[in-house]
């Protein structure tokens, strides 16, 4: 043992060192004695490389490997590796040639020595020649024999099926070998596969024992343990064939390393090799970055290769594995660089073809096995860093995270929309807007992000079934309803969704006024993307794999500038989103966009794939669940010395005391900034005030900008800068209110910081200004303004570059910004846009109260600086027109009680007349006069002579008596505006708009009939006088009166072509006519009987009618001939249809049947049968195939028209149907009966829909709109419905017409519908008119009743809208809205002190309110109906009430008990009446009588018989006598109230008499009649009346003045006159209602006179003394008006109105 480790240690001391490579190795000793190796004594291996070399073994020296000097000598061998090499030395000059891989050598001292050595290589004469001898060789029996060798252990030895295509082998050769064919040796290339590596070392073994098969083993590289160039794992033996004098090449790897297919277990084996054959030959061109890609190449290959052989442990493999993720699951993107290559630029670009040959082997190559998935994984990574590029998405997965990244961004940046999500409440929605008076409480609304979820899947489905289909949502609110926050909401679900399944659709939320760029509009998601951070050179690819869906929020924001161009207004051509796989949802605030301009720019012509829904306002819960979800917000963000007790109970008991606010906060953004700024709004106003919209935004801005100068002062504090806080508000607010105006200016909400380079806060803050508050100190708002120029030369101005103008808002570091939104890296926007326009408002109100003259007593003087002024406002830099939120703004401040606003109104006027002389200042009187119109400021009775107020918006304004004489009134919308008495004289009028046309007259009768002509131009109508009138439509003017039947027309029709008209009549004829001439062709006289229809068949060569004489007959038009008689019906035919084919024809009949009968033989193919009354019309649907008929037994019926079975029949309704209807699509049948309803039901499941309410008589007239979507309807109510389909709402209702409406139609193109009444005319009316602004003071239904208060100082009114308000006699100004009652309130009075409102309401209760606070005292319930009348006592302790029951009540006011409840009438009361003691009241009734009751102890004490109905009893002043008036017998009766006695019976009433009241003496009474007269009865001698006659129709009501001098009458000719007692004649007309007066009062002083009418409005008139003759005047109007008003209007030299517009001012009163 111890001589054995003796032996290895002598062995170890023989130790060398160096290292052997292929080529020329010598080893001898170092003698440099400085080196360790010379120290040790250690042979030294020296590698001299390739080459011819000649040394002696003593005098020559070679550098030492160890220690670096030429040192070595004494060489003692000689190893000569992997090459072919001679040896020869001095003493024996042959040299020794050897092939073999390693040979040594023994170097003899004293001797010379030549080697020569070369790398191996082939010997072949040619390519042809190297190919022959490998082939040769591969099959010679030395080859053979070694492989069977090897075979012999198993281990398998693959010989290639045929060597190498000679074209890859020539490209191979030119570019690996330069050309040198003999340097390759894989031409003939065996792969040896071992299981393991030990049967690799076996395998290796066998071969290097070659030279025992006569092969020569020449060159040996093991790759196997150390990692060859490209990280192959192999061992690799060059086998030389001597007898065919080539090289053959053995490779040898283990099986698990191979990528030989057929015999690898590696997926996608062929990647690896074909991805060194696209780098192998690569030289990149002269540019870093392709050199850049190749080496990245070439790392990728070994990467790959280190997975596949596994030089990686498993671990690290697993967790390469680990981050797969499938094409199907990421979806890789095409690289950009490979759009529009042609061949030829592919086949000459190595990086273009080797960015295809990776996309497409990503798309292709689904491994399942961790090597795979590693190799995808490591192939993704350079594919994505390499080929597509770090800033770029490489698949539709790094796409969503790069928009999730940006998203993120956005929303950490922008707090408030953070914020905003955190109280997110989920909206409700319908598929009708909600109109204001609405219950939102009980609704079928939805939630509107469950809906759009709904939508987008139904997309999603119908995908898959079909090829893409666009889906557009079109959400419309208001402002503040919550779009945008929603919009966020959705997106924030969607990617949710997206997150868990891949598949789905990608959202991507583009704010319309940040992105929107008009130059650029078609690549506006192209924009928006980039703005997002998404590279514009990917898109390409990202449009072809990506399905998206676009939220679109702010349509209206941009509006003004897309509709500029009106090519193309359709959004989703003009974005060109047909481009991309998407569904698009846009947000658009309601009512900025005309209808019109909804359907052109929103809906386009793809109704189908468009859904349009509305947000509605919070319900009570939903406010609940915000209130609770802020606080808790508030609560959690409090900081720790914020002692606030504003829990969610505390937050909604207050707002219960502000009952004016309730409105605001069913707005989602106004509730959350009411609750924001709520606890201020209680120490500024005090608990229950009146607040407005401006003042809690004015409150809310002031709390912003407190909050952002407080993190000033903090941050500046930390960099020791100390700034006074007044300073930094007022530079805030400044800049707030100039950056406000700007954006108005430049029609931009987004700010831009053009030289925005990413800075955090904290560089900002160090390198802001610490004068911040000298940055506006020394500019006042005049300072600021730019000098005002003509028109043109504003429009000039504002061609300056966007970026300059924000320029200022954002130099020096500016940390003013960040009182903004940041909505981008250098974007800025207000809180909301209502922050911006409050702020424009304030700026324009500010700029206008300035206002301070420098002369004194020079009033020309002061209206010349004046107008010099004006020119340089705010107000006059551009029309506020489309700009509601700042009008709204600027018109609340004129109802302000703040002081500072009590000049704004005389000012805005001031404004208006300086317009008279100065054509300048145009646009700021039409501002101005627009806001006075908003606040519903009276403007009547002005001298308004040569004022311009072009483009103005008088929509509703009063403006009676006011002189426009000269003035410029271009543009100006005058929609039902009260114009009675207006001078007009030259005004200039192009342009103008009145919201309504002129009617069509001519006809003598009743219109029964009118018809459109096939292609729209005419129109035809008929009637009860017996002609048809032919009118040209867009001239509105008749061209045609077809006269010839004797008597009523019942029907006339267009042929197809229209070119000719047929007729039918009463007079038994039909009558052919020409359009062209209005010449009579044919008459045809065969009925016997009244003709009821006649029709042209659809291809217009016969004319099919029907009669009363039972006849059905049919005629040729161009020969006239009766063809057929059909007969069978045994009473009238009352209507008769063709099919669509010709072929058949339907009739209806009296009989109670419906025939069907062939048009060619006559024959009668079919009877209907199963209606039990007359048939009123039956007409073929669904192209022939069935029939639909209705009839006076009060059903609808469908049939099959082959089989002749009814299949549907619909009978749910009670009375008698007047007509039906049937939707374009079939889907829908209306009908209209007189039961005043209107139902609509789903034909093909026969549901009923809806049952439309709202007409009080019989509806004679009902049809669809062409899309579906609305009802137009008319009554003998004399009015004009429109309905929204999908609500059942009203949309419209028109009056105008005299009496009863007996047609309507839709235009089939434009937005107006037409009504034909038996007034004779035809009236054409604009449904598709907006109201253009918003009035701050308005009524939204009928009101009630109106009282003067004791001391005449207030006005009470109470309306059908739930309200009850205050009114100020003097000004007109609204006072106060008291609100509780939730249903319509009927009747309001003051108790006799006026400290207290009492009011009574549908809702079944009476209410007690104080009069100065508005707090509710007491609230009187118990009534089971309705309550009808309230009465007080004289001394205000008790209240009288009755109601639609039999019982009467009293109730004591200060408990507000009822003590008293009164029965005895067995029907319902009519009215009650105190005595004026208040000690007795009377009571009528329906059962022909009245009674007299005492009030404290409740008996009766009279009752007074009667003939009839008992309608109104009035107590004489003393109360001794009553006097009576019936319903029927036009008698008036005066009774003694002691004894119950007749005393008197007053005949001379013609008709029913309205009202009877004894003069205040007692000695007269004064009645009104139906009969249109008034009439004064002396009480004590019964001489025959005083008849007061002036009135054209009913007299409605008669009073009294409180001294009995004069009498006040209203009648339904809208008009009040005023009579003098003693003179009996008429001394006062006061006119302007142009509805009729419901009710009238006069001031306890009798010097006013206050009105209410159906028009919606109130009116106070000033009635003077008995010498005050003439026309009277309104002091002022409350409340809007419905209808245009022209009446005694003045129009002399009208310039610009169209003939139309001429004659719709004459008919409606005004004079030329």
């Amino acid at each position: 043992m111890d001589e054995k480790s003796e032996q290895l240690k002598k062995e170890d001391e023989k130790a060398d060192i160096g290292e052997t490579k292929p080529g020329i190795n010598l080893q001898g000793f170092c003698t440099n004695t400085d080196c360790l190796a010379a120290k040790a004594r250690l042979a030294v291996w020296v590698n001299m490389g390739f080459g011819n070399i000649s040394f002696n073994s003593e005098q020559t020296s070679y550098r030492c490997p160890d220690c670096g000097q030429p040192a070595v000598t004494s060489i003692a061998k000689a190893m000569i590796l992997n090459s072919e090499h001679w040896i020869s030395s001095s003493d024996n000059p042959i040299p020794v040639n050897d092939k073999h891989y390693q040979c040594l050598y023994a170097i003899k001292v004293g001797l010379s020595y030549e080697i020569k050595a070369q790398k191996i290589r082939q010997h072949a004469t040619s390519l042809e020649d190297l190919i022959t001898r490998s082939e040769h060789a591969m099959t010679s029996n030395e080859i053979i024999n070694l492989v069977c060798e090897l075979q012999k252990y198993l281990i398998t030895v693959v010989k290639p099926p045929k060597i190498k295509d000679r074209v890859r082998l020539l490209e191979k050769i030119k570019c690996d070998y330069g050309g040198d064919y003999n340097q390759v040796f894989d031409i003939g290339r065996f792969t040896i596969l071992c299981d393991n590596a030990t049967k690799l070392q076996t395998a290796v073994a066998v071969m290097k024992k070659a030279e025992k098969f006569h092969l020569i083993v020449s060159e040996d590289k093991d790759f196997f343990e150390r990692q060859s160039k490209t990280h192959h794992r192999f061992h690799n033996i060059k086998l030389f064939v001597p007898k065919d004098d080539v090289y053959i090449e053995m490779q040898a790897t283990l099986k698990n390393f191979t990528t030989l297919e057929g015999y690898t277990v590696i997926e996608n084996p062929k990647l690896s090799h074909l991805f060194y054959e696209h780098i192998r030959a690569w030289k990149p061109k002269n540019s870093d970055i392709e050199e850049d890609f190749k080496q990245a190449s070439d790392e990728t290959l070994t990467k790959i290769n280190d997975i596949i052989c596994e030089w990686l442990e498993d671990k690290e493999i697993q967790k390469i594995a680990n981050r797969y993720k499938s094409h199907f699951d990421i979806g890789i993107l095409k690289p950009p660089q490979l759009s529009k290559k042609s061949e030829l630029e592919m086949n000459d670009s190595v990086p273009l073809k080797m960015a295809l040959f990776v996309y497409e082997q990503l798309c292709k190559f689904t491994p399942e096995k961790k090597k795979g998935k590693a190799i995808y994984v490591i192939l993704y990574e350079y594919y994505k860093k390499y080929i597509i590029g770090d800033k770029s998405p490489a698949s539709c997965v790094d796409f969503a995270l790069l928009l999730q990244e940006s998203r993120k961004q956005e929303i950490d940046e922008d707090i408030a929309i953070s914020q905003a999500l955190e109280t997110y409440i989920p909206l409700q929605a319908n598929n009708y807007p909600h109109i204001d008076g609405d219950d939102n409480e009980k609704n079928d609304s939805f939630d509107c992000h469950q809906h759009a979820i709904e939508c987008l899947q139904q997309g999603e489905d119908d995908e898959k079934k079909h090829a893409y289909q666009q889906k557009v949502i079109i959400i419309q609110g208001k402002s503040g309803s919550g779009k945008s926050i929603f919009c966020r909401h959705l997106e924030e679900t969607l990617w949710n969704n997206y997150i868990s399944d891949s598949k789905k659709a990608i959202p991507v939320y583009i704010s319309f006024p940040k992105v929107y760029n008009k130059k650029n509009e078609r690549d506006i998601i192209l924009q928006a993307l980039q703005s997002k951070h998404i590279n514009k050179d990917i898109m390409d690819a990202v449009r072809e794999k990506v399905s998206f869906v676009f939220i679109m929020d702010g349509f209206d924001e941009i509006f003004d500038f897309y509709r500029k161009n009106e090519n193309d207004m359709y959004f989703y051509d003009r974005f060109n989103l047909n481009q991309w796989n998407s569904k698009v949802i846009v947000t658009c605030r309601s009512k900025v966009l005309s209808d019109d301009d909804i359907k052109n720019a929103l809906i386009g012509v793809n109704q189908n794939s468009t859904s349009l829904v509305y947000l509605w306002p919070f319900t009570k819960q939903q406010m609940h669940s915000y209130i609770d979800k802020f606080a808790k917000l508030k609560s959690k963000n409090m900081n720790k010395d914020d002692s606030s007790d504003w829990t969610s109970t505390k937050y909604e008991e207050t707002l219960n005391n502000y009952p004016n606010l309730q409105k605001m906060i069913e707005e989602p953004f106004l509730l959350q900034l009411i609750l924001s700024v709520l606890p201020s709004l209680v120490k500024q106003f005090g608990m229950g005030s009146r607040i407005s919209k401006a003042q809690v935004y004015e409150a809310f801005n002031d709390q912003w900008i407190d909050i952002h100068s407080q993190n000033i002062i903090s941050k500046l504090a930390e960099l020791r800068i100390q700034m006074n806080i007044r300073n930094i508000k007022s530079t805030l607010r400044q800049y707030c209110l100039d950056l406000g105006l700007d954006m108005f200016i430049q029609g931009n909400q987004v700010a831009v910081e053009s030289d925005f380079q990413y800075q955090n806060e904290d560089e900002i803050w160090s390198q802001s200004d610490p004068e911040i508050e000298n940055e506006y100190e020394n500019k006042s708002i005049v300072d600021e303004k730019q000098e005002i120029k003509t028109t043109d030369e504003i429009t000039d101005t504002a061609i300056t570059k966007v970026q300059d103008i924000w320029e200022k808002y954002f130099k020096g570091g500016s940390v003013a910004k960040f009182v903004l939104r940041r909505v981008g890296d250098n974007k800025y926007q207000f809180l909301h846009k209502s922050c911006q326009e409050y702020y424009v408002a304030q700026k324009m109100i500010f700029d206008i109260l300035l206002w301070k003259s420098n002369t004194i007593n020079e009033n020309i003087a002061k209206q010349q600086q004046f107008e010099t002024y004006v020119q340089q406002l705010f107000i006059n830099r551009k029309l506020l027109n489309e700009e509601m939120g700042i009008i709204q703004f600027i018109a609340e401040r004129i109802h302000d009680t703040n002081p500072i606003f009590v000049n704004l109104e005389p000012i805005l006027f001031q404004i208006i007349g300086a317009s008279k002389t100065n054509e300048h200042v145009s646009i700021a009187a039409a501002n101005a006069i627009t806001i006075l119109n908003s606040a519903n400021i009276n403007m009547h009775y002005q001298d308004w002579s040569n004022i311009k107020i072009p483009h103005a918006i008088l929509d509703h304004a009063f403006l009676e008596g006011t002189d426009f004489t000269n003035a410029n009134l271009n543009n100006v919308r005058f929609v039902q505006a009260c114009l009675n008495k207006v001078n007009f004289t030259n005004a200039s009028m192009n342009e103008v708009y009145f919201g309504e046309y002129a009617y069509l007259e001519g006809h003598s009768g009743g219109i029964l009939g009118i018809v459109f002509s096939s292609d729209g131009t005419k129109m035809l109508s008929y009637s009860s006088d017996g002609t048809i009138r032919i009118w040209d439509i867009s001239l509105q003017k008749q061209i045609h009166l077809l006269e010839g039947h004797l008597h009523a027309v019942y029907e006339a029709q267009f042929s197809p072509d229209g070119s000719k008209v047929a007729s039918c009549s009463q007079d038994c004829t039909i009558r052919l006519w020409d359009v062209s001439s209005g010449q009579q062709i044919q008459v045809w006289e065969e009925h016997s009987g009244f003709v009821n229809a006649a029709e042209f068949s659809p291809d217009g060569s016969k004319i099919v009618s029907c009669s009363r004489d039972k006849t059905i007959r049919i005629w040729e038009v161009s020969s006239g001939k009766q063809l057929l008689v059909l007969e069978g019906h045994s009473d009238w035919v009352s209507a008769v249809r063709f099919s669509s084919d010709s072929l058949n024809i339907v009739s209806s009949s009296k009989d109670n049947t419906i025939r069907i009968w062939d048009v060619l033989s006559g024959k009668q193919l079919q009877v209907l049968e199963g209606h039990s009354n007359y048939v009123r019309v039956a007409k073929f649907l669904s192209a022939g195939s069935k029939v639909i008929s209705y009839s006076y037994d009060n059903t609808i019926r469908i049939w099959d028209a082959s089989s002749g079975q009814q299949i549907q029949i619909f009978d749910r309704i009670s009375a008698e149907t007047n007509g039906i209807h049937v939707s374009q699509d079939e889907s829908k049948i209306l009908s209209y009966s007189n039961d005043n309803v209107i139902r609509i039901w789903d034909l093909p499941s026969g549901k009923q829909l809806h049952v439309l309410e709202g007409h009080s008589r019989s509806i004679n007239a009902a049809r669809f709109s062409r899309d579906g979507s609305k009802v137009v309807s008319g009554s003998d109510d004399r009015t004009v419905r429109i309905w929204d389909i999908s609500s059942g709402k009203t949309l419209q209702i028109l009056e105008g017409h005299l009496r009863r409406v007996t047609g309507v139609q839709f235009f089939s193109k434009d937005s107006k519908i037409l009504s034909y009444s038996e007034d004779g005319t035809i009236r054409i009316w604009d449904i598709g008119l907006e109201r253009k602004i918003q009035l701050t003071e308005q009524y939204l239904a009928n009101i009630a009743a109106v009282k003067f208060s004791s001391d005449g100082s207030k006005i009470m009114s109470c309306s059908l809208d739930t309200t009850i308000r205050l009114w100020d006699v003097q000004s007109g100004k609204q006072i106060q809205i008291f609100e509780g009652h939730s249903h319509n309130v009927s009747g309001v009075l003051f108790s006799p002190d006026g400290s207290k409102i009492i009011s009574h309401s549908e809702d079944k209760t009476i209410r007690i309110c104080d009069a100065l606070s508005g707090k509710q005292i007491q609230i009187l319930e118990g009534d089971s109906e309705d309550i009808r009348e309230i009465q007080s006592s004289p001394d205000g302790s008790k209240l009288v009430s009755y109601s639609n029951g039999e019982t009467i009540q009293i109730w004591d006011v200060s408990s507000g008990k009822h003590i008293q409840l009164f029965h005895g009438h067995p029907y319902g009361i009519n009215r009650v009446q105190l005595s004026p003691d208040g000690s007795k009241f009377t009571s009528c009734s329906s059962d022909d009588n009245f009674r007299l009751w005492d009030v404290s102890s409740g008996r009766q004490l009279q009752e007074f018989g009667h003939p009839d109905i008992v309608d109104k009893v009035q107590f004489s002043p003393d109360g001794s006598k009553i006097v009576s008036s019936y319903a029927t017998d036009n008698i008036l009766r005066v009774w003694d109230v002691s004894s119950g006695n007749q005393l008197l019976s007053l005949e001379g009433h013609l008709e029913k008499v309205n009202e009877a009241q004894f003069s205040p003496d007692g000695t007269q009474i004064v009645s009104c009649s139906d009969d249109k007269t008034i009439r004064i009865w002396d009480v004590l001698s019964e001489k025959q009346p005083q008849v007061l006659e002036g009135h054209s129709t009913s007299v409605h009501g008669v009073q009294f003045s409180p001294d009995g001098s004069k009498i006040i009458s209203y009648s339904y000719d809208n008009n009040i006159r005023v009579w003098d007692v003693s003179l009996r004649q008429q001394i006062q007309l006061l006119e302007g209602h142009n509805s009729n007066i419901r009710g009238i009062q006069l001031s306890r002083d009798a010097s006013k006179l206050m009105s209410f009418s159906n028009d919606k409005t109130i009116r106070l008139w000033s009635i003077g003394d008995s010498k005050t003759i003439g026309i009277g005047k309104c002091i002022w109007r409350s409340g809007v008006q419905s209808g245009l008003s022209i009446t005694g209007s003045t129009w002399k030299d009208i310039i610009g109105l169209t003939p139309q517009q001429k004659r719709l001012v004459e008919q409606r009163g005004g004079t030329f």
